[in-house]
């Protein structure tokens, strides 16, 4: 085993092959309201359900589910769930954890309906990933342009994970398989931030510096700018405008065009489209600057704090709330003006550089 004072042990077992990220399991307060939101606002559709769960999909997936709502006392996230290649992967997901220490339970007829012999551990990062293959497929809705939505999402696309310690967790889930398809670092070569990837887009989980662990969001595919748009008009339409956190706008990082929503618990959706293919062997890494005033939104619009501050807890696997270990790195907070995380500090990007209407928005910035 590779064992230094600030990376987890890299185990001698090999690790899953990981396909893809295919679920994920939330709890939440009022079942009632949040199914609401989830497929009466967005359109999910529902695989089935009962008094304590309800089990949704995408319109492009074929496997059970690819979002769980369970009612509890607790707003979280309950498992970070990966579809793995064939049935021994959940026995090499088994072998890999346990040789790390981490606690592992296994079921054979599943943690939900529609999963088969499925595998949860808490990992060292101290996140509850699941792993399975066996599942039960349902009917894939591609074709069905009849039930689809304005705003229609295709598929889960990725996680947003917060951990205190970003270049660990980068290095943890390198030996997991994953492979780093963007970064964000500084001079020093600090990693603050990076975006992950087993399927050929710009990631299947990204590790974002701050207190946690936590979850930032869960992020669902669609097709085009004018999908997210049409999210847009409906929340207007419906007078629920104050679910929208952040955007409609486009990140530097992935290139992608996003929406972030906030659920009736607070759980944060991405609404995510037009990133790019990256399933290439030699496919390059692209480094964003930590000071570059773009990485985050690509037309330099402010972010709002909760955006930083914000994220939902995660389980153990007795189902108690993890405990939040608080960053203690603070580069990034020194490179960081006001609110919005922009930091005004390449060439020529410094406050009096800037036209006269964007210094007094630094000025907001810096009061807030």
């Amino acid at each position: 085993m590779d064992a230094t004072p600030d990376r987890i042990p890299t185990p001698a077992s090999p690790p899953p092959d990981v396909v893809r990220c295919v679920a994920m399991e939330l709890v939440v307060t009022d079942l009632a309201a949040s199914r609401h939101f989830y497929v009466d606002v967005l359109g999910l559709v529902v695989t089935e359900e009962d008094e304590t769960c309800v089990y949704l999909r995408t319109y492009e997936e074929f496997v059970h589910h690819n979002l769980v709502l369970r009612q509890g006392p607790v707003a979280a996230a309950a498992a970070f769930s990966f579809r793995v290649r064939s049935p021994q992967d959940v026995d090499r997901a088994v072998a890999f954890y346990e040789e790390l220490g981490c606690r592992v339970a296994r079921r054979a007829d599943g943690f939900t309906r529609g999963v088969r012999d499925a595998v949860r551990v808490q990992d060292p990062l101290g996140f509850p990933y699941e792993f399975f293959h066996e599942v039960e497929h349902v009917e894939r809705l591609a074709w069905r342009y009849d039930l689809h939505p304005p705003g229609v999402l295709a598929r889960l696309d990725h996680f947003n994970q917060v951990t205190p310690d970003v270049p660990r967790a980068v290095r943890h889930l390198e030996d997991l398989g994953f492979r780093v398809t963007e970064d964000i670092q500084d001079a020093a070569g600090t990693t603050y931030a990076a975006w992950m990837r087993r399927k050929p887009t710009v990631h299947d989980t990204a590790m974002t510096g701050g207190d946690g662990p936590r979850l930032h969001h869960v992020a669902f595919a669609t097709y085009e700018k004018h999908n997210v748009l049409a999210i847009c008009d409906r929340l207007g339409a419906l007078r629920m405008s104050d679910r929208i956190e952040r955007g409609p706008g486009r990140h530097g990082v992935s290139n992608a065009f996003y929406l972030y929503l906030r659920d009736p618990d607070g759980h944060r959706v991405e609404i995510y489209t037009q990133d790019y293919w990256t399933g290439d062997p030699d496919n390059p890494v692209v480094t964003w600057d930590v000071h570059d005033n773009q990485r985050r939104d690509w037309w330099g619009n402010p972010v709002v704090p909760s955006w930083y501050t914000e994220a939902s807890l995660v389980l153990d696997l007795d189902g108690v709330p993890q405990p939040v270990v608080a960053r203690t790195d603070s580069s990034e907070m020194a490179v960081t003006i006001g609110a919005d995380g922009f930091s005004y500090t390449r060439p020529g990007d410094a406050p009096e550089a800037l036209p006269s209407w964007k210094q007094g928005e630094y000025k907001l910035g810096h009061q807030l």
